[in-house]
């Protein structure tokens, strides 16, 4: 594994596809994770576990299909930004009745192109078959996703590997989880360019303009849209007559952390970043944030567009819209206003030199 400051670190994500009480799964995860950590931190890997008893995604209960990326609850949405982060994923399972965890089928239910173009890789454990078939009914499943499955596994007979349950010390089981990593993280990173494909587009949306794409965000998204945000808060800063705005001052690690409490969309237009928005619930209120169009490309109702798309992606518990913008944006101020949006008088929440507007939810019309 390799990395240098050109190369985005690679983020791998270690799902337990177990919930049964008293199951293994946390154990050999974290026996991997230990395992394969020093050359995971050498080559700029990022390790990240996953459980699913934790997470705790119901039977699938979403009325569209995955693939509209248009998601009702919000374990949906949590678990859609946890997925999309990832670049590669090790599942580490069991085998019930020569077949996968119903947890783990489920999981994979949910999403759609948040796996796709990523490499997965298997550590299975069982008694005779060391879980293997449950491997094997994975694979069909991750494929169908445009997932990856790669060469190398781990397969551990419980009897063998295991021991009050730990997995026991072996220099060459070690050996085996750190080549099955190595061989994992370098498809990952030749598989990099297919996810910026139009393949990866998750909305179908038609848009204003010609060329228009509107996706999730994905970790490679990051640095050019940190590079978007700064040119379109120049704007601000000239109109406000200040550069404290915290996009100006936002780095890409902190960037990368909004991920975890954000959904963010980005809009390119025949592969360049050009738009992006970010929303996240927060009680009753659905907060939008860090709209933004390039300045060339403003005046086309890319903005409109893209505020309306983000709209309709609130919980069905938000009972109204709610953003924030400079007090003397006045162009911003007036796009939201004829969307709805009313200013609120300034309160103990509201920055001095920012204006609230809020806009309550009614039924909106799909996007043309």
């Amino acid at each position: 594994m390799s990395s240098n400051a050109s190369t985005p670190p690679l983020h791998v994500q270690v799902i337990v596809a177990s919930t049964r009480p008293g199951r293994l799964g946390p154990a050999i995860a974290d026996w991997f994770v230990q395992a394969t950590l020093p050359a995971a931190t050498a080559g700029a890997v990022t390790l990240d576990v996953a459980d699913l008893a934790d997470i705790g995604l119901p039977l699938l209960d979403e009325p569209e299909h995955p693939s509209s990326g248009v998601y009702e609850h919000e374990h949906t949405r949590a678990w859609s930004r946890r997925v999309a982060a990832a670049d590669a994923f090790v599942v580490v399972t069991p085998e019930y009745n020569y077949a996968m965890p119903a947890a783990l089928k489920n999981a994979f239910d949910f999403l759609y192109h948040e796996w796709a173009w990523k490499p997965v890789a298997f550590v299975s454990y069982g008694n005779t078959s060391a879980g293997t078939r449950s491997v094997q009914m994975a694979k069909q499943v991750v494929t169908t996703l445009k997932m990856m499955p790669i060469g190398a596994t781990v397969a551990l007979r419980i009897a063998e590997s295991t021991s009050n349950g730990q997995v026991l010390q072996s220099e060459g089981l070690d050996e085996t989880a750190r080549r099955m990593l190595l061989e994992l993280t370098r498809v990952a990173s030749a598989m990099r360019p297919l996810r910026t494909e139009p393949e990866s587009d998750v909305t179908g949306l038609t848009g204003p303009v010609d060329g228009l794409r509107l996706t999730t965000a994905q970790p490679d998204d990051l640095a050019e849209l940190l590079v978007l945000q700064r040119c379109c808060w120049v704007q601000e800063a000239l109109a406000n007559d200040t550069l404290d705005l915290a996009p100006l001052r936002e780095t890409l690690d902190e960037l990368r952390e909004s991920m975890s409490t954000w959904q963010l969309w980005c809009v390119r237009r025949h592969g360049r970043l050009v738009a992006a928005v970010r929303a996240r619930a927060q009680g009753r209120a659905w907060l939008i944030g860090r709209l933004m169009v390039a300045p060339d490309q403003a005046g086309n109702g890319i903005g409109t567009w893209l505020l309306t798309h983000v709209e309709q992606q609130a919980p069905h518990e938000a009972a109204h819209y709610e953003l924030f913008t400079g007090r003397r944006s006045t162009r911003n101020i007036k796009l939201y206003e004829r969307a709805g949006y009313a200013a609120l008088t300034p309160d103990e929440g509201t920055p001095h030199d920012a204006v609230r507007l809020t806009k309550p939810r009614h039924p909106v019309a799909s996007v043309r």
